[in-house]
Order: C-alpha cells, then structure tokens, then sequence
C-alpha cells in the first residue's frame, strides 16, 4: 500500500509541476505587457532585454489617452457589450423555449437552419450585413456595433438542451394551475436554467468584449469604435512605441479583469458548466 501511495504522490507532484510551467507560460506575457507600458521606448527595445524597467513611467498611459479617443472606445464597448449580452440573452431564451416546449409547423427545420448558422465563418455575414447597415443609414454609428448580434444560435442551442432536460410533469402541473406559455416560461423555465444563464451571459461579455473585425468593417471614426478596434488604430499611431501600445492593451483589459476577479467563481463555473453541456 505504501508503494502505492508514493507512486500516486509522485504523480499528482508531476501533475502539479506541470499546471504550475503552464500556468506560468500563460501569465508571463501578461506580465511582460505590464512592465513594458511601464518602460520608456529605448527600454522596451534595447538588447539585452530588461526585464523590469529602471525608471517606471506613466509616459505611455498619458500617451494613450491624450492621442487617441479612449474613453470613447470604452463608452462604445460597455454599451455594444451590454447590448450583445442582454437580447442574445432574451431572445435565445425565448426561442429556446419555443423549440423545446410548443410544437408547431416547421420547428425542426427552423431549428435546423439556426443551428447550421453555427459552422459558417462569421466573415462570410459582414458583406449582408454591411449592406443592411448601410440601407438602414446606421454606418459609422455605435447602433451598428450591436444591432446585428440581437441573437445567438449558440445561446439557442444550450438553453434548448437544458429545457429538454426539464421534467414535463413541471409543466404539465402549470398548466392545470391556469398557467399560459409565458408565464411558464417565465416563472418555471427560466429559474431551472440559472446555471445556463450565467454561462451564456458570460461568454456573450468575453465575445463581445473581444471583438474586433466587425467594429473595423462598419465605422471608421475613431470615435465609434470599440476599445479592440482602437487598440487596432494605436499600432498605425504609435508604430513601435511600445509603451503606449501595451499602456493601451493593459488599460483595455483592466474591466475584464476586475469583473473576473469580483465574480471569479461564477466565471469558472458558467464556463465549465457549459462545455460540459455543449
């Protein structure tokens, strides 16, 4: 027995050293991406390379601010990531829902068609939608920043499969109670897939949050962009100011940081939770 609990202890020593290595080669950018912005621009690009800078400065932080629209790209983001978690959110729900629970005409190929949205690139969407925005007059506007995202087939799915998962006798029960689709939709369905919720709540923010390519597409003002699409423009301004560029990159992932530090056990579960759904 004793040789086997020393093998098993070796083991989870092996175990633990190696999550410790990756953890540490994921961090380390990070890390780096801090202590740079903090660097003057000979600092941050002398051989041999200075780990830790002589003289910390705020010169790059200032930059950053000064020379490009950031508290704009953070009003365009908070409001484009509220929007993009918020109806997904709802209308998924509700869509969900429906294809789960009410049986009508043409459901499974509706759903079919939903769901095949999924194993299409999304690049393959910004010229219909380009050319929607731009019949709508919303080009170059923050509307068009969330307006097309009002739904996700990603969210649709999940949600579905948790309502399969929900007992009908729940329903069958509202029903004789003089309860209507919506209201058991509302009062029953809804609280049974908290779990779901957060999940897809939380991966909506983190992809929303991230997203460059379409903020890039429909608006070229500096002040309609997003904070992934400034960071963009700050490589064109800067060139190899490095300082600034990574002052910039920090200064857009610090509300991301604090949320996932404030909710870091709902964000490690809602994401587990849904990949062992999906």
């Amino acid at each position: 027995m004793s040789g086997v609990a020393s093998a098993k202890r070796r083991s989870n020593i092996v175990i633990h050293l190696i999550l410790i290595a990756g953890a540490v080669i994921m961090v380390l950018p990070f890390i780096w991406m801090v202590l740079t912005s903090l660097k003057t621009t000979t600092e941050a690009t002398q051989i041999p390379i200075r780990l830790f800078p002589a003289e910390p400065s705020l010169r790059g932080y200032k930059d950053a601010l000064a020379q490009s629209p950031f508290l704009h790209y953070y009003a365009n983001t908070l409001m484009s990531a509220f929007m993009k978690t918020l109806f997904p959110v709802i209308f998924s729900a509700m869509a969900a829902f429906a294809f789960a629970r009410i049986r009508f005409p043409g459901s499974a190929l509706c759903f079919f068609l939903i769901i095949s949205v999924m194993m299409v690139p999304n690049p393959v969407f910004y010229t219909p939608q380009y050319m929607m925005m731009s019949k709508l007059g919303l080009v170059n506007t923050v509307t068009a920043l969330w307006i097309a995202s009002l739904v996700s087939p990603f969210a649709t799915f999940l949600l579905r499969q948790f309502f399969l998962g929900i007992s009908k006798e729940l329903e069958e029960a509202a029903v004789l109670d003089g309860c209507n689709p919506f209201q058991i939709f509302r009062h029953i369905m809804l609280p049974l897939v908290k779990s779901a919720l957060v999940a897809i709540v939380i991966i909506q923010l983190l992809w929303s949050w991230n997203d460059l390519q379409w903020p890039l597409i429909i608006n070229s003002s500096p002040e309609k962009l997003t904070l992934s699409a400034g960071l963009a423009t700050l490589v064109s301004m800067f060139g190899t100011d490095y300082p600034v560029l990574t002052a910039g990159a920090f200064m857009a992932v610090i509300p991301m940081l604090v949320l996932f530090f404030i909710f870091q056990r709902r964000f490690i579960e809602g994401v587990a939770f849904s990949a062992s759904k999906g």
